[in-house]
C-alpha cells in the first residue's frame, strides 16, 4: 500500500538516513519534520519545519500528512537532543528541555497521529541504549527510559490495530558522536563486542523492518542496535 510515513528529526544524521531509506525501499512518501532549516536540503520529502514542543506542532504535522492525500502508514519519532551533565551539575533548564523534547514531544505526536494511522500501521520510537543508564547522561537516560515505557504502554493500548516498537541505538557514527574527543571515543568503541561504531544506515534498516509488514507480529519490543554493547 502506498502511503505516508512521518519521520521527525529528519534534517540530519540518523533521521535523514531513515527518511532516505524509507523512500528508497518502500512505497512511502516521507513527511520529514524538523526545527532546522537544513530540512529544506533533504530531497524527496514533504518538509515540515516546526517546533514539536510548541502547542501547534502536532497539528501542523497532521495538516502536512493530510495535504498528501495519502493514508498514514506510520510514524517514526526520532527527534531528540542531549544536554549531558552529571546530576550534581544538572541545571533545571537542561533537565526539563531534554525531557520535553525527547519524551514530551514524542508523546504528544503519538497522541495526535495514532488515531490517523491505518489499521496494521506502525509507530517506531527511537530510544537509546542509554535507557539502561549512562554516566553523565542523567536527563537523557531518563528521557529515553520514558520513551521505552511509552512504547510498551502504547503497544498495549493500540493493539491490535497499530504496532508500536522502539529501537535503542548504541554508538552510531553521526556528527554528534564524531564530536566526542578521540581518546574517549576509542574507549567507547573498545567496549563494543563488534569492535566498531554502528552506521546510520543500520538504524534505518531496523526502522524499515519495524515499519514494514515483515514485523507484522512484533509489538511492544525494544530492539537494541548496539553491536553487543549491552552484553557487558
Amino acid at each position: 500500500m502506498k502511503g505516508a510515513v512521518v519521520v521527525t528529526g529528519a534534517a540530519r544524521g540518523i533521521g535523514r538516513t531513515i527518511a532516505h531509506t524509507l523512500m528508497q525501499t518502500g512505497p512511502f512518501t516521507v513527511v520529514g519534520v524538523d526545527l532546522s532549516p537544513e530540512l529544506a536540503e533533504v530531497d524527496g520529502i514533504v518538509p515540515v519545519q516546526v517546533d514539536l514542543t510548541s502547542v501547534d506542532g502536532p497539528a501542523t504535522v497532521l495538516e502536512a500528512v493530510e495535504s498528501t492525500g495519502l493514508p498514514l502508514l506510520g510514524l517514526v519519532n526520532n527527534a531528540g537532543i542531549t544536554r549531558d551533565s552529571r546530576l550534581v551539575n544538572m541545571s533545571t533548564e537542561d533537565f526539563t528541555s531534554v525531557i520535553e523534547v525527547n519524551l514530551g514531544a514524542t508523546y504528544r505526536l503519538c497522541e495526535a497521529l495514532a488515531p490517523h494511522v491505518v489499521e496494521e500501521g506502525a509507530i517506531v520510537n527511537i530510544a537509546s541504549r542509554a535507557y539502561l543508564g549512562n554516566f553523565g547522561q542523567f536527563n537523557y537516560s531518563m528521557s529515553k527510559g520514558g520513551v521505552v515505557g511509552l512504547t510498551r504502554a502504547l503497544a498495549i493500548s493500540l493493539a491490535p490495530r497499530v504496532r508500536v516498537n522502539a529501537i535503542a541505538p548504541g554508538l552510531i557514527a553521526t556528527e554528534m558522536s564524531m564530536a566526542i574527543p578521540e581518546d574517549i571515543r576509542e574507549k567507547m568503541v573498545g567496549a563494543i563486542p563488534m569492535g566498531r561504531m554502528g552506521e546510520p544506515e543500520e538504524i534505518a534498516n531496523a526502522v524499515w523492518y519495524l515499519i514494514s509488514p515483515l514485523s507484522s507480529y512484533v509489538t511492544g519490543h525494544v530492539l537494541v542496535v548496539g553491536g553487543g554493547r549491552s552484553l557487558k
